[in-house]
């Protein structure tokens, strides 16, 4: 039996769990979820029925892991081996970045592609302020770093990076020269590249 059941569909953010995976070298096994049909073991392990969905074998009985910062921070913590946990000194960035992108990042984006902004007034109120705001903080972290947490390739930038990988693949984040140059860093890693065939195959054999 594989260490983890990995449920997932290409076409989700299931891809970012993938990459996850392969960084940290886990041995797992992936269940493909169809949106109209899904399994009645995902729906167990997590009755929202969201892909990625994580279940960990591990000694002490099943894990369930959920939401994908989660993921990719568990498979950290558990594969110490593979080199991605932050240092002590690195930390404060691993965390802040982490979260930034899986909090504000995300909303930033998600409200401009369903065309909410919010007024001047309701910025206080949104996690994220505004879109302009959020994307020039991250820009101007990425323009003067190579990764993250500085020189290093960390786990945060499993996340980090798949979210500028994706906007400025859909055109949702702007292709300056700090989100660009950091897309092509983390591109060039073969873990990346071995979970984007993986994935890539899938989505071309589902269009046929």
């Amino acid at each position: 039996m594989a260490d983890y059941t990995f449920y997932t569909n290409p076409m989700s953010r299931g891809q970012i769990a993938r990459w996850a995976l392969h960084e940290a070298g886990a041995d797992y096994r992936q269940v493909l979820v169809d949106w109209t049909d899904k399994p009645m073991e995902l729906m167990e392990a997590n009755p929202m029925g969201k892909v990625p969905t994580l279940v960990h074998h591990a000694k002490s009985g099943d894990k369930v892991v959920t939401e994908t910062a989660a993921i990719c921070t568990y498979l950290a913590e558990m594969h110490p081996e593979a080199g991605l946990l932050a240092s002590d000194d690195e930390m404060a960035a691993y965390l802040r970045w982490l979260f930034f992108a899986a909090g504000p990042v995300e909303q930033a984006i998600t409200s401009r592609h369903l065309k909410f902004e919010p007024t001047e007034e309701q910025q206080g109120m949104a996690g994220w302020g505004s879109f302009e705001r959020t994307i020039s903080t991250l820009d101007d972290h990425l323009a003067v770093n190579d990764f993250v947490c500085g020189s290093r390739f960390t786990m945060a930038d499993v996340y980090v990076g798949s979210q500028v990988d994706w906007g400025l693949n859909f055109g949702t984040i702007p292709p300056n020269e700090g989100f660009v140059g950091y897309a092509e860093r983390i591109q060039a890693r073969d873990a990346y590249k071995a979970a984007k065939a993986i994935d890539n195959d899938l989505i071309s054999a589902a269009k046929g």
